[in-house]
């Protein structure tokens, strides 16, 4: 079997084993914190941090939810980085963004942080300052023992179907994911541009 029928087959073996309920109960606390008028930020790094960009603007301007990512602005990124640590890049933008209650933060992320192997620690330092001013947490993530799948208010975990592929799999479905979010009734708010053309 060739490797690209191989990864389509598990593509389709993950859409089988995905927890749909899950999905549904992520939907319904999106829309509370639109209903609060709450905010959204999403967090990742890598290829995730990509993906939280884009997912910035599908929130935005579908669902017209005030949503924001980090890693979008490289200025204060890098100078965070530089005089403070690597560590700090997520919370102090959360505490100067006065991060409250109403809000969520939205993390993207193939593992989810680690303090074990010390993986992704700004991540956990998001999540844990999220706890402490009572902000909800939601994930999608490709590893259900990762910091963020036990510290999340609502989890999507992309179902493993081949461990030499978790990271592809983990970060092309959180586009599948939250494309479903944008797009699901309960949440869309505007029509994309190819859906209102064809009507």
């Amino acid at each position: 079997m060739s490797f690209s029928k191989k990864h389509l087959i598990e593509t389709k073996e993950i859409i089988d084993k995905l927890d749909i309920s899950q999905i549904e109960s992520l939907v319904s606390s999106i829309k509370d914190i639109k209903l609060k008028k709450g905010r959204l930020f999403f967090l990742g790094v890598g290829g995730s941090a990509g993906n939280c960009s884009h997912a910035v603007n599908d929130f935005r301007k579908i669902i017209g939810i005030e949503a924001y990512a980090p890693t979008d602005n490289v200025s204060e990124l890098t100078a965070r980085t530089n005089d403070e640590g690597w560590d700090t890049i997520f919370i102090e933008w959360l505490k100067t963004s006065q991060l409250r209650n109403n809000d969520a933060i939205f993390i993207l992320s193939v593992g989810g942080g680690s303090i074990e192997k010390n993986i992704s620690t700004n991540l956990i330092s998001a999540i844990n300052y999220a706890k402490e001013v009572e902000a909800k947490v939601f994930s999608i993530v490709g590893k259900s023992d990762g910091y963020a799948a036990n510290n999340s208010s609502n989890c999507i975990v992309i179902p493993e179907v081949n461990s030499n592929s978790v990271t592809p799999h983990s970060e092309a479905f959180q586009s599948v994911i939250w494309h479903l979010l944008v797009s699901h009734p309960d949440l869309k708010t505007n029509e994309t541009k190819w859906e209102q053309v064809e009507k």
